[in-house]
């Protein structure tokens, strides 16, 4: 088989191409990077018009079942559980991050704060404290459908 000189052209081309998508950052080595963030530092680099968020766990939005909990005396984070505050329980987001949950149903939400894990039943994205749930609106059927926000 045989390539006409502009053949090779095309494939020299795509080949500086590739290797010009697989450059680190400015500033950065490859070795600073594990492969995840490689792959994120490369998309950021390839489009620096576009606002990309480089922060972990942080879902624009999320829609699932919430339930509320109480009764605990120390939450994940090693705070006293404090029954009035406006607190949650999510399983993978950092503590602090404060979260608005809005009831799908009703448009009620109210803002809060992670503090604790949970929950650990199949199909719930969060768990509220009590005073949450009765902003929300949801202490007497104990579940409702709700969309989370990371809001800081």
């Amino acid at each position: 088989m045989s390539f006409r000189s502009g053949s090779w052209f095309v494939v020299a081309l795509a080949a500086a191409a590739l290797g010009g998508c697989a450059q680190s950052p400015v500033g950065m080595s490859k070795s600073e990077l594990s492969p995840v963030h490689h792959r994120t530092a490369l998309a950021v680099h390839r489009k620096p018009d576009h606002a990309i968020s480089m922060r972990r766990h942080e879902p624009v939005a999320a829609v699932g079942l919430a339930s509320y909990y109480s009764g605990s005396s120390r939450t994940a984070d090693g705070e006293k559980l404090i029954p009035g505050e406006l607190t949650a329980a999510h399983p993978t987001l950092p503590f602090g991050t404060r979260l608005r949950v809005t009831r799908v149903d009703t448009g009620r939400s109210v803002v809060v704060r992670v503090n604790d894990r949970g929950p650990f039943v199949k199909g719930r994205i969060v768990d509220v404290s009590h005073s949450a749930a009765e902003e929300l609106g949801l202490t007497r059927q104990g579940v409702a459908k709700v969309k989370i926000d990371v809001v800081q």
